[in-house]
């Protein structure tokens, strides 16, 4: 993994990110938006998935995620909506607000609403 955020189709690497926060899962919203490429036939490449990265990328239908680091409340989001995943390292929590203020939902698009209000802040 050479980026902060990749996305993959068919072993090929379709968009890449170095961004932080959850900043990359927003451009790749529209990327998305400007291509016809199945979600469900990517592979997400994300070197830390806490539960907001989780259900954003639930929500925009991704097929396969692969963390470096993944959070147990990720984890959680991510058994819930039974996605493929895979991680390197599994931590109890982030160090990262959205984590603490996101701790027990599971509705992507609510999710989605309240991390957008934050980052037009």
């Amino acid at each position: 993994m050479n980026h902060s955020f990749e996305a993959y189709h068919n072993n090929r690497l379709i968009f890449y990110s170095d961004r932080n926060w959850l900043h990359p899962i927003f451009a790749f919203e529209e990327f998305l938006n400007e291509n016809t490429v199945k979600t469900q036939e990517l592979v997400v490449h994300d070197k830390i998935i806490g539960r907001a990265a989780a259900l954003l990328l639930v929500r925009l239908g991704v097929g396969k995620i692969r963390a470096k680091m993944l959070s147990e409340l990720g984890r959680q989001v991510l058994e819930y909506y039974a996605i493929p995943y895979q991680y390197e390292q599994i931590v109890e929590r982030i160090g990262c607000q959205t984590e603490q203020f996101l701790e027990k939902e599971l509705d992507p698009e609510y999710a989605y609403q309240i991390i957008l209000k934050r980052i037009k802040k």
